[in-house]
This record gives structure tokens, sequence and C-alpha cells, in this order.
């Protein structure tokens, strides 16, 4: 897991180093990163977010996401996580990037925060950098990292996310809206 995290402009240029839990503390704008994998059959997968995260556990997300470390390659370590996230190795492309900015106050289903942080402490601040990827084989996650995934037919992960929101990260849902407009 990433201790530091890169800082940034609005134009994602560097501007400092901010300790991952006092940026999102501060909500400072940092530097992101999502990753979806697709398969031949159109399908996305997901991850839930295992209860030990420090924030946001136990909710569903995409396929993998993180911060890269300072003074690396963004894609390398997209793929990086990837690997250790989802034990997948693959090839990923830029989709897009955006900036959002959130207070986390969905505490998942138990409502209650998945650590010792207080939920209202904590908050999303993110220049984030969307990646595709396509992969058709099984994932091997890390279970300190991931309670559980499944491949999800983008039309059913929709009508999910309108039925059952507090079930999903923020990210996720803003990232699902933006990906209707665009080509997979």
């Amino acid at each position: 897991m990433e201790e530091k995290v890169i800082l940034v402009n609005k134009k994602d240029e560097a501007i400092g180093e901010e300790e991952k839990i006092k940026a999102h503390q501060e909500r400072k704008l940092h530097r992101a990163f999502s990753v979806f994998l697709f398969n031949k059959k159109g399908e996305t997968l997901i991850q839930k977010r295992a209860k030990s995260k420090y924030h946001l556990g136990g909710l569903w997300a995409n396929t993998c996401c993180s911060h890269p470390r300072p003074n690396r390659n963004l894609k390398e370590e997209a793929k990086r996580r990837l690997k250790e996230e989802m034990g997948i190795n693959c090839n990923l492309k830029e989709a897009f990037s955006f900036v959002y900015k959130t207070k986390l106050t969905n505490l998942g289903k138990e409502g209650k925060p998945s650590s010792s942080l207080a939920a209202d402490r904590v908050g999303e601040h993110e220049f984030d950098h969307v990646f595709f990827g396509r992969f058709d084989g099984k994932p091997k996650p890390d279970k300190k990292e991931v309670a559980g995934w499944q491949w999800i037919k983008l039309p059913d992960l929709k009508a999910d996310i309108k039925k059952n929101s507090q079930k999903y990260t923020p990210w996720f849902k803003i990232i699902i809206k933006k990906i209707k407009k665009r080509k997979i």
C-alpha cells in the first residue's frame, strides 16, 4: 500500500507529496487511477473492497483503484497495483481522466466506518486517470485488499447502482456514468 500520494494542481501537474491519510483527511487534490477490465462478453470485472480498508471497506468498486507512487510511470503503476490487488497481468490504455471531490459519508451496509478513522474526517479529492483493459481469465485477488469479485454486464450494473447506490464507492458511480458516453 502506498504511504504517500502525489499532490497535483487542476492541470495534473505535480506540486508536492503528502501522507495518504492526511491528504484524504484534508481533501487535498492528488493523483489517482481507476482500472476497468472488460471481457469478450462485454462484462466488467468489479471488486468488493476488503472491510479492512481504512475507508469505504465492504463497498463495490471497479477492478482496481489506487494512487501512483511518486516519480513513477502512471500506466506502469496501474498495472503494478492490478497485479498486486487482483493477480492480473494485462495491457491497459488510458481512456479519460476527471477530477472529483467528495466527503465520504457512505459508510457501507453496516453504517459504521471500516476502521478507526471517523468517516466525517475522510474525503476524496482526486485527479483520477481511468484505464481500460481486456481480460478473460479468473482473477486471483489478495484477500487483504479484496473481499469479493464478479463479472457483470454494464446495463445490469447501472440498474443495480440506481437501485442500491449505497453499495458502491463514489468514484465508481461517477465513472460508470461517464462510460456510457464512451466507447469501451
